[in-house]
């Protein structure tokens, strides 16, 4: 097994030229059996699974460098506190921001979220404003806006999508006015699978003069994401859907509104100067960043982002579109299957997520069959409810692939699905 300084002067050299299979011997989880059969993992647009390097970084702040950051001046600390900003570093550099700053780490997208339609909403937001969300959005981009115009007395808006998925964004010269104040958008759905036109979004607000935040939790897995190049306002995603740890997350912000916004959680390390007359606040991104961070999981970005950057190959990108392909035509071509966020013609508008329902038959009762055979795929809402209204099923089964799934996976996936499928018709 590769310890991590090996593996990183392994992967700058050689990691392009990696097969799929030696990519997954970077993955532990992977090599695993369920109930006799060898692991199918296709979860992925719920959580990735983690490669070795990151399960050593970890354990290497864990174990010798467990301090808390920032604040004490010994040895330990310092090395943690370096950690938590080389990983701020890293971040900036993946998303090509302008500055550190920029960088808010917290417990994932959700929190993210929650902090700008906070700490956005009392700076800017007044009764009778307007706040647009999709009809693809995840809860978590759409409860905490909810929350805030109920507090606010502002109005929640919403942009639809057509019976594919697409957004309808023809519509927005209708709902975007002179109160709009914020528009909130999903780069890629988790249900659908498609990804949103979010340049042409950002730059018909910004022509609005309207901010944009962007959900990237799945986004800035399958895609090349620039925030300048996009001059998106906030771009938001979770750890631990790019191979990093749990509990950690990222809020990118244009400094112009981080430094606009009021502070969304008081306490430690978030202050300059505290009396019981006046609180000053600490720069950014410490003004959002209140308490002890989650350093340890946090320092995983380095190597987490370090392969996927690596990862991010023609030769790979060309594979992984042949198992999207694959699995795409073998689910239309099934009229028992009514697959949801069906790409208008070219597959590059999707990426390998599949969201479906089955005639007659149960989702849930699928997964569970499928569970059985080895294969891991998620049944539910998907926390989209909305959308699942806007569709008129109660639930679906989806299927999320990653770089690290095989053609002989997808082949197993669907041979297991149509041997599921028979058994509960």
């Amino acid at each position: 097994m590769l310890n991590l300084q090996a593996y990183c002067v392994y992967t700058r050299v050689y990691v392009s030229m990696l097969t799929v299979s030696e990519i997954r011997n970077l993955f532990p989880a992977l090599s695993r059996k369920v109930y006799g059969k060898d692991l199918v993992y296709l979860d992925n647009a719920a959580t990735s699974q983690r490669p070795q390097m990151v399960l050593d970084k970890w354990l290497e702040i864990s174990a010798y460098s467990n301090a808390n950051i920032h604040r004490a001046v010994h040895r330990l600390a310092d090395e943690a506190t370096q950690a938590y900003e080389q990983a701020r570093d890293s971040v900036r550099e993946y998303l090509n921001a302008a500055e550190r700053e920029e960088i808010v780490f917290t417990s994932g997208t959700t929190a993210a979220i929650n902090l700008v339609a906070f700490s956005f909403g009392e700076a800017f937001i007044n009764e009778g404003d307007e706040v647009i969300v999709t009809e693809a959005e995840h809860h978590s981009n759409i409860v905490p806006w909810q929350l805030m115009c109920q507090r606010k007395k502002a109005v929640l808006k919403v942009l639809p999508v057509d019976e594919n998925g697409y957004l309808m964004v023809e519509k927005m010269d209708d709902l975007l006015t002179s109160r709009t104040k914020i528009l909130a958008v999903t780069h890629i759905s988790n249900v659908l699978g498609i990804i949103n036109p979010i340049e042409d979004i950002i730059s018909k607000c910004h022509s609005k003069g309207v901010p944009v935040l962007v959900d990237g939790a799945q986004g800035i897995v399958h895609c090349s994401v620039d925030v300048q190049k996009l001059d998106c306002d906030f771009y938001v995603f979770s750890g631990h859907k790019l191979y990093a740890a749990t509990g950690t997350g990222v809020l990118y912000g244009k400094r112009r509104w981080l430094d606009a916004m009021p502070p969304y959680m008081g306490g430690g390390e978030m202050v300059g100067n505290v009396s019981f007359a006046e609180t000053t606040y600490a720069p950014l991104p410490l003004k959002f960043e209140a308490g002890t961070q989650n350093f340890a999981s946090v320092a995983t970005f380095i190597p987490a982002l370090e392969l996927s950057k690596r990862l991010s190959n023609k030769e790979l990108e060309n594979y992984n579109n042949e198992v999207r392909d694959f699995v795409l035509n073998a689910l239309l071509s099934d009229s028992r299957i009514k697959l949801y966020g069906v790409p208008r013609g070219t597959n590059e508008d999707k990426i390998a997520l599949f969201s479906f329902t089955v005639q007659g038959v149960h989702h849930e009762d699928l997964a569970l069959i499928l569970d059985k055979m080895g294969v891991a795929v998620r049944s539910g809402q998907m926390c989209a409810e909305p959308l699942m209204d806007r569709m008129g099923v109660t639930g679906m089964l989806r299927a999320s692939f990653a770089p690290y799934n095989t053609m002989q996976e997808a082949e197993y996936f669907i041979k297991c699905l149509n041997k599921a499928i028979t058994m509960l018709e």
